[in-house]
């Protein structure tokens, strides 16, 4: 007679109490259907000069005064425009898959890291030059072969990368204090970024938005792509069927 204890392989994600995989941080149908719409909608307004446009200007009009890259106020708000950065949140990513891979023996996170990075890549550059919206310091909002400020990649980063790193701790259970750390950067990072690129006049408000709801789009293609090839592989190689 067993203990009813749960042996899981090296590698294998871990278990909730019914023995069955935890979906961690997968965004709802409803939320990645919202953030398909705010992304259409607010393409389709910028490209025919809408009212979102002239918003990001007013807008752009009130953050241009504050003048906060010429005060004191700049460094500090730049530093937090990091939290969107792909070398900070790489940094931390690599040393988070690095430990996981040592200690539960599998490359599942390094994989998924390197997923949503590759897709990050693609999906936002493709929006860029696609669109070719010019950055707020430019003197108005134009659509050329010179701009890239559409949406922003410092928010896509964010939301979809912080959402990895919150999806592994949770699920390979680390302590309470990086699981709830990880659940603030989820959150906070995305926002922080996103306010303080509007804040230095880097982006409009349009870009922060969009790219937000790129990243989460992009964050539940991940999660699909793990669900239906990634984790099936793995449990293939660890001798579990599919099921």
């Amino acid at each position: 007679m067993t203990s009813g204890a749960v042996r899981r392989r090296p590698g294998a994600s871990p278990l909730d109490a019914a023995g069955t995989d935890v979906p961690v941080g997968r965004p709802s149908r409803w939320s990645l259907l919202a953030a398909l719409v705010v992304t259409v909608v607010v393409t389709v307004d910028l490209l025919g000069r809408g009212v979102l446009e002239r918003m990001d200007l007013r807008v752009s009009e009130v953050v241009s005064a504050w003048d906060l890259e010429d005060s004191a106020a700049y460094w500090p708000v730049w530093a937090v425009t990091q939290l969107g950065g792909r070398g900070f949140i790489l940094i931390v990513l690599a040393g988070l898959v690095g430990y996981l891979g040592w200690r539960f023996r599998t490359v599942v996170p390094l994989v998924r890291v390197l997923l949503a990075l590759v897709l990050l890549t693609v999906v936002v550059y493709s929006f860029k030059y696609g669109t070719g919206r010019t950055a707020p310091a430019y003197p108005g909002s134009f659509f050329h072969r010179d701009g890239a400020s559409y949406p922003s990649g410092h928010v896509a980063n964010a939301v979809l990368m912080w959402g990895v790193a919150r999806w592994q701790v949770v699920q390979y259970r680390l302590a309470a204090w990086v699981q709830r750390t990880a659940r603030v950067l989820s959150v906070a990072g995305p926002v922080a970024t996103g306010v303080a690129m509007v804040s230095l006049d880097f982006h409009w408000v349009t870009d922060a938005v969009v790219g937000a709801a790129v990243g989460l789009l992009l964050l539940g293609v991940v999660h699909l792509l793990d669900a239906v090839v990634l984790s099936r592989w793995v449990g293939a190689r660890a001798g579990r069927s599919s099921a």
